[in-house]
């Protein structure tokens, strides 16, 4: 989905005008006059987050995105060192960071926070997608959608909405009746709603949604605005005091480092190293799940992908770019496909014909490839290092939780306690399913092999995969369901370099398996071959497993849904992918007995 700038014009006075919808962005007089003192005033801020721990504000219509900014320049100034703010915003017709930094210019003030947010600017692609803002404590989800469809994929509760659409003459799309329905229904109690518009549909509308609604003061030449407010009052849940993880792998780190930016204790039992399983290859691909066939599951993967690059870019400057190839005939229309989903943005996936994907590698090809620009390779040990360096790390091997009146305790073999938590998130791999014996979790062994010197210079994936990494080759990997011996062997090796003649096997001949180095480790897979992330049962237990073989690809994302489920906040996840990945859906459950085993 391009930015909507094709439907943009300016002003004299340089600001921007909708042309799809014939009606301004924000007032040419103040723009940011006009935000405060309709939204953030009209919803009683800051007062209204003063004293709570956790605040929600969501958004109907976020344009340039200066509401926000004017929120986060606000909340800056006034919230504690322990306050967190979630965000959720929507917009169907996103425009392009250039236009919005354009826009945003007219403020020096928000020029810090404008710089910000321009940097991160969401993708231009359908779904759901997260920026950060972690000197605030602050995290803003924007979908790129219409209303009713990212509301009805929402799971969150706002304590007060912006509802900033244009005008109701212009966009009546965005103010039906089941649009406000919706937002009445994602909304905690109390939660205090504003808008510009005093038409009588939208007051009517709102009132039938069970809002009570005033009319107040209007800016500038407007004489009149709306402010409205759900019965009730505000319940300010308390949030677990510590969180213990199970494992130390790219799970457990994403967990911690999730669970740590929504301003949770966390500590990590590990029985061995960090990233000693299935996390401990050189190397790590990270790539979506191709499917063609769009829905939940694509969604998953698409939104995956684009939250671990942007997550690993914060880590290190690692490689960007993998080229998933064409192998079968079908893979072309998958591929036309997968391109036309809208889940993608079209400035970071796009076909490679088969001399172009040969230069990019530096190999002969026959094929073209599909290039994933938010593909990577990541280092590893690079990435749980980083993460999990802020919490403590407790050496031990966790074998057996019990659940008391006091919340968790965490014990050893010998029985000794290593820890107390009122929460514990179980990422342990295939060995979660010591814990919890009812989670379907499946061993599946895959062997990596490596190679000294040079010969390719970008990642492939094709049903095996080849990258690049510190001067050598790293390649395979076999997948052996049911296997969890970690030994290397040699016929493994032949298998990997089989599987890399097939997509390059000039490459391949160059190799002997007597030299290779290589790696081998249990994955955890699933009978749907979905991951596991969710709540089991309503006790303070959490799982993120079964991840397979994309494990870097999916639990950075993963992570921060499992963690804010830990801590009330809103999961950036659909609803509808939530349920995907829901441990509910094979029946999981924890045993009703007090004490749990477990290795990790």
């Amino acid at each position: 989905m391009p930015g909507d700038d094709g439907g943009l014009s300016w002003t004299a006075e340089g600001a921007p005008r909708s042309n799809r919808f014939d009606d301004i962005f924000f007032s040419a007089a103040d723009g940011l006059a006009e935000s405060r003192a309709v939204f953030l005033h009209g919803c009683d801020m800051p007062q209204a987050w003063r004293g709570r721990r956790r605040f929600t504000v969501a958004e109907l219509g976020f344009g340039t995105g200066l509401n926000i900014l004017a929120l986060l320049h606000a909340w800056r100034q006034t919230r504690s060192a322990d306050q967190r703010l979630s965000i959720f915003s929507v917009e169907a017709y996103p425009l392009s960071a250039a236009a919005a930094g354009r826009a945003l210019a007219a403020w020096p003030e928000l020029s810090d926070l404008a710089e910000r947010l321009i940097g991160q600017w969401p993708r231009q692609a359908q779904g759901f997608h997260r920026l950060d803002f972690p000197e605030l404590g602050a995290v803003l989800d924007l979908a790129v959608g219409e209303a009713a469809w990212a509301l009805e994929r929402w799971t969150g509760a706002a304590d007060a909405w912006f509802l900033d659409g244009f005008s109701p003459a212009k966009n009546p799309q965005m103010w039906r009746q089941d649009v406000l329905d919706a937002v009445a229904r994602r909304s905690a109690p109390g939660a205090r709603l504003a808008t510009f518009t005093v038409a009588g549909a939208v007051r009517r509308g709102l009132a039938q949604a069970g809002f009570q609604v005033a009319k107040a003061a209007g800016h500038g030449k407007k004489r009149e605005r709306l402010e409205a407010r759900l019965p009730g009052e505000p319940d300010d849940a308390k949030r677990p005091d510590r969180v213990a993880v199970i494992g130390a792998g790219v799970a457990g780190a994403s967990l911690a480092r999730a669970l740590h930016a929504l301003g949770l204790d966390v500590a990590v039992v590990e029985t061995n190293r960090p990233g000693a399983g299935a996390s401990g290859n050189p190397a790590a691909l990270v790539t979506a799940a191709l499917d063609a066939g769009g829905g939940p599951r694509a969604a998953l993967y698409a939104q995956c992908l684009a939250r671990a690059a942007d997550l690993y870019g914060q880590v290190g400057p690692f490689h960007r770019g993998v080229m998933q190839m064409e192998r079968i005939e079908r893979d072309a229309a998958r591929f036309e496909a997968v391109l036309a989903s809208g889940l993608f943005d079209p400035a970071r996936l796009r076909r490679l014909s088969a001399a172009e994907a040969a230069a990019r590698s530096s190999q002969p090809l026959v094929s073209g490839a599909l290039l994933f620009g938010d593909g990577m390779v990541v280092s590893p040990a690079q990435v749980i290092h980083a993460w999990l360096g802020p919490h403590a790390l407790i050496a031990g091997r966790a074998a057996t939780i019990e659940r008391d009146a006091n919340g968790w305790r965490v014990l050893d073999i010998d029985g000794q306690a290593l820890l107390r938590a009122d929460v514990v998130c179980i990422a342990a791999g295939v060995q979660s399913a010591d814990l919890l014996p009812s989670l379907p979790l499946q061993p599946v062994r895959g062997q990596a092999s490596w190679a000294a010197g040079e010969g390719l210079t970008a990642p492939l994936a094709w049903g095996g995969y080849a990258t690049p990494f510190d001067g050598g080759l790293l390649f395979g990997a076999t997948h052996d369901r049911g296997d969890s011996d970690t030994q290397t062997t040699a016929a493994d090796h032949q298998r990997n370099l089989a599987t890399l003649a097939v997509a390059m096997p000039k490459l391949a001949a160059t190799l002997d398996a007597e030299s290779l180095g290589g790696r081998a480790s249990i994955r955890a897979a699933t009978p749907d071959r979905l991951p596991l992330a969710g709540a089991i049962g309503a006790d303070g237990l959490f799982v993120l497993c079964g991840l397979g073989s994309r494990g870097f690809a999916t639990a950075p994302l993963l992570g921060e849904h499992v963690a804010a489920l830990v801590a009330g906040a809103p999961s950036p996840l659909p609803a509808d992918v939530q349920r995907i990945v829901d441990p509910a859906r094979f029946g999981v459950s924890a045993p009703p007995q007090a004490d749990r085993k477990a290795t990790a």
